[in-house]
């Protein structure tokens, strides 16, 4: 383990620039319309909703999920929040027990070598190479911690639900407090990004 540097934190890993970056260029290629072409088509829907969106474009213009998030991101950005993810940090953990549970679970992962910390709508992600752990807060509080490691790696793990981050997490915990972030948890983390 490294202490990270000064450095302004980053949050995608260079496989995810890499992927993004290859569906901005299979675009045009594949669909023989360009972004532009595509945001005003997009900006043109008659639905409002971001998921109604998504749906409108796979149907009536045959685009995979994929291609829809990247237009409809270029289209509505303050809709899609990628671009700001302290907005999307406020607005996911506003129950200040579910915070408190974060802020430990930051602390405990800050100092490994090649962080990077991804905002999404649903949960706070953490990846090296790849994404190894995910918190999102539960209702009535408390935070549910994903893990890429396998359940049989504790006790204290079950198998994923149906939640919507990385299929690589195959672990999860529900923690109830700060406290339960323990040394246990804290090897956990470790050992779900080493794998990574």
């Amino acid at each position: 383990m490294t202490t990270k540097s000064a450095k302004p934190p980053q949050t995608l890993t260079e496989r995810q620039k890499t992927w993004f970056a290859s569906v901005q260029a299979s675009l045009e290629r594949d669909t023989g319309k360009t972004l532009a072409q595509w945001v005003t088509i997009a900006r043109a829907c008659p639905e409002t909703r971001p998921r109604a969106r998504v749906n409108w474009l796979k149907e009536h213009h045959g685009l995979g999920v994929n291609r829809c998030a990247h237009i409809l991101a270029e289209a509505f950005p303050s809709e899609m929040g990628w671009d700001e993810p302290d907005a999307l940090r406020a607005a996911l953990w506003t129950d200040p027990a579910s915070a408190a549970i974060l802020q430990v679970l930051e602390a405990a992962v800050a100092d490994l070598d090649g962080l990077v910390t991804g905002q999404r709508k649903g949960f706070t992600a953490w990846s090296a190479k790849v994404q190894f752990a995910a918190a999102k807060p539960l209702k009535g509080g408390g935070a549910l911690l994903g893990l890429a490691l396998p359940p049989e790696a504790s006790p204290r793990l079950a198998a994923p639900g149906k939640e919507s981050w990385s299929e690589r997490l195959k672990a999860k915990v529900a923690l109830a407090s700060p406290s339960e972030v323990d040394d246990e948890i804290r090897a956990l983390l470790r050992a779900a990004w080493a794998r990574s």
